[in-house]
Order: C-alpha cells, then sequence, then structure tokens
C-alpha cells in the first residue's frame, strides 16, 4: 500500500509501506529518503545519533531484512504517532527530549499569522521588542 508519512514537518510518500494497527513498517530503501534514519550495524541511526536494537525486540523492528517498524523507533524515541487510516497517512511528532528543551528554553516558536487587513506577520519580525500574544479558541 502507498502511505504518505509527516516526519520532521517533511512529507513523504512510501510505495511499499504495511500498516498493521498502530504500526508502519517501511522498506529499508524509503526509510532514510523519509526520515533520514538508516540501519547499521549499531542499530537505526541518524547523523551521529544511532538507537541499538534491543535484541529481544528485534522482531518488532524489523522485518525479514527488508522492512523496518517506524512506529517502534518512534515509540523509542519517545515520538508520538498519529495515523488515519481513510488515507493512510502517518505523522510522526518530534522527539519528547527536542521538545522539553524547547519548553525548557523559554522561547516561543516561530509562526506567522496575518492580520485583519491579510498581512502577514511572523513572531521573528519583533525580535528585541515587547509583545503581548494573545490567544482564543472556542473549545
Amino acid at each position: 500500500m502507498a502511505a504518505t508519512l509527516i516526519y520532521d514537518n517533511k512529507a513523504s510518500t512510501s510505495e511499499a509501506a504495511l500498516a498493521e494497527g498502530g504500526n508502519l513498517w517501511l522498506r529499508l530503501g524509503d526509510l532514510r529518503s523519509a526520515t533520514g534514519w538508516e540501519l547499521k550495524p549499531q542499530g537505526l541511526c541518524r547523523g551521529e545519533r544511532c538507537v541499538p536494537i534491543p535484541a529481544s525486540r528485534r522482531d518488532g523492528f524489523l522485518r525479514n531484512g527488508e522492512f523496518v517498524n517506524l512506529s517502534a523507533l518512534a515509540r523509542q524515541l519517545g515520538q508520538q504517532v498519529v495515523h488515519d487510516d481513510t488515507h493512510e497517512v502517518w505523522f510522526f511528532s518530534e522527539a519528547t527530549d527536542s521538545r522539553r528543551d524547547a519548553m525548557a528554553s523559554l522561547k516561543a516558536p516561530d509562526f506567522t499569522l496575518p492580520d485583519l487587513d491579510g498581512k502577514p506577520h511572523s513572531l521573528a519580525d519583533y525580535i528585541g521588542r515587547r509583545i503581548l500574544l494573545l490567544s482564543w479558541a472556542s473549545w
């Protein structure tokens, strides 16, 4: 089946993905292009960071030397996984440690929103100036 993945806010499509319940299995060939992770002898690696695959859980991470369970890796990293079975879309959040570090910094993430006239404004446009952010939601 074809599945759309959103990983690091980058969308990609894997034509040979397998979805089983809450698990998304990707072909090894699709793993790196979709997520930046790759299988190495020391485990699943992305740049200098490697996540060892516990021998007792190897079958939960790898299948037939051809597929990797991206959902199992996400759980190991503390990422949240949300999927829409109807449209075969899978979203993977930031890792827990990245979110924790961002919250500890007390820096608001940059965002851009339009004013009432449609002119976009970014938070970064106001660096060094005092601003008051108000938010409202109906729920």
